[in-house]
This record gives structure tokens, sequence and C-alpha cells, in this order.
């Protein structure tokens, strides 16, 4: 795995420049960074002093979206690696890298995405499942399993999943996709319930909590269709906010919960 970004000197003086932020210190990895909701939270999170590292499975679009960010941030720690997250040990050396250079890890921000749906039920294609079983299920595995011992053993350790309203209300042409959200959830929550057991009687330090959207939409969108109203859309500006909103509360507090951003169906 190449670095896209990582400083030593520079490191250090990122970190003076956004040492009064709300994540200050925080060690913080996004998956799925070089598209739009991975760009704003690159952004949203380096303004709020934490140390960023994305993953991408395009390198080019990765390399743009961390100097987007550093650049637009002031200059603070933001790097990149290309990881193929469908590989089970390209995710697990990632994990070890990060903690390796930083000391630690405290987050992990879930943004791969990906859409396929059909006309009608009976139209559905299993092709477009095991598309989406890959890209929205095997990733949610993979990074979870690869973080869950550094998130465990940070003190503020946070898993987030990016999920979709239609998990919880399927309609007939996205079977597929929700289908896949759900799984992927599921899964997350049962991440939840590791931290939870680890926790003690005294609870979890660590938490995986679910951000539930109904879709999202960012400037672009609203250029190409600007007659569009995007009735219930997350902007993904406002979505970064929520990411950072997570390590606000007490693991307890998020933990195992779906935080809706839209309205529940």
């Amino acid at each position: 795995m190449s670095d896209l970004g990582t400083e030593n000197t520079a490191q250090q003086e990122a970190k003076k420049m956004a040492g009064n932020g709300a994540l200050s210190g925080a060690v913080i990895a996004v998956a799925g960074a070089g598209g739009p909701a991975g760009r704003a939270a690159l952004l949203r999170l380096a303004e709020a002093g934490a140390t960023v590292v994305g993953a991408d499975n395009d390198p080019e679009r990765l390399a743009e979206a961390v100097d987007a960010a550093r650049y637009a941030s002031g200059g603070a720690t933001v790097t990149g690696e290309p990881v193929d997250l469908l590989d089970l040990q390209s995710a697990r050396d990632w994990a070890d890298h990060i903690e390796k250079d930083f000391g630690r890890v405290d987050g992990l921000v879930h943004l791969v995405g990906g859409w396929r749906g059909s006309e009608t039920f009976i139209k559905t294609s299993l092709d477009d499942w095991d598309f989406l079983e890959l890209l929205l299920i095997r990733t949610v595995q993979h990074t979870s399993l690869a973080f869950y011992e550094a998130l465990q053993r940070s003190d503020r350790g946070r898993y987030v999943l990016i999920s979709a309203a239609g998990a919880t209300k399927p309609t007939a042409g996205n079977a597929s996709y929700a289908a896949a959200k759900a799984a992927a959830e599921a899964w997350t929550l049962a991440l939840a319930d590791a931290f939870r057991k680890a926790g003690g009687p005294e609870g979890p330090t660590s938490a995986a909590a679910i951000l539930v959207v109904k879709a999202l939409v960012h400037d672009a969108m609203r250029a190409e269709r600007p007659n569009a109203k995007f009735a219930g859309f997350t902007d993904v500006k406002d979505l970064a906010d929520a990411v950072v909103g997570v390590w606000d509360k007490p693991a307890a507090e998020v933990n195992g919960n779906r935080l809706w951003l839209t309205e529940k169906p």
C-alpha cells in the first residue's frame, strides 16, 4: 500500500494548528474517502482536530480528496492510502499501519457506497445482489474485523456506518439494495454488542453507531438538476457534521443505536 500523504515534521505542526478542536488528538480512518461524502467527512473531521486517514479503491480520486481536505482545513494532518477493502488482510494491514504510524485508532467511518435497483420486484437481477453484497456488506465485515481491537483499545473508539431508510422499509425495486443495507446494519449491531460486552459493568468505552439517511445530495447533484427538490435527502456536509457528532456523546449513548438524519418511514 502506497502512502499518498504521510508527513513527519508537518504532522506535528498540523496537530498544533488543530489542537483546540473537539477531536484533537483523535486518529480516524475513513473508508470510501474519495466520494462526495468521503470528501466532506475528511474535511469536517480535520476541522474538528482529528488526524484523518482516508482509503479508497481509486488512488487518483483519493489523492484529490486528501489534497482538498488538507488545503481547506488549513494544513491539518490528512493522509490517504489505496486499500482493497474486499480483501480482509489488506484491511487488517491498513488498520495495523495506522496504529503503528499514529499510535492509536479512535474511529472508522464507513462510507463505501453504491446502488443498483430495478423497475419492479420480479425484474430484480441477482447480479445486482452479488455486486452489492461485496460493496455494502463484505467491506463492513472486513473493516469491522480489522479495526475492532484498535477501537476497543481507544478511550473513545467509534465505528460509524452510513445506512439507508430503505433497510427499514424496503421497496419492490430496491430489494437487493435494502437487503444489503439491512445486513450491514445487523453486522454493525453485532459489533456494538461486542463493545458492550467488552465494557463490562462500567459500560462500553467504544461504540458502533448507524447514521440513517434517505439518500445523499451534494453540490454537483444540485448543479446538474437545479429544479430538483431532493426532498428528505441529507447533504453530505450535514452528514459529515453528524459523523463528528457521534463523538460528542458517551459511548453508551450511541452504541448500538440508529441515529436518524431523515424522517423515519
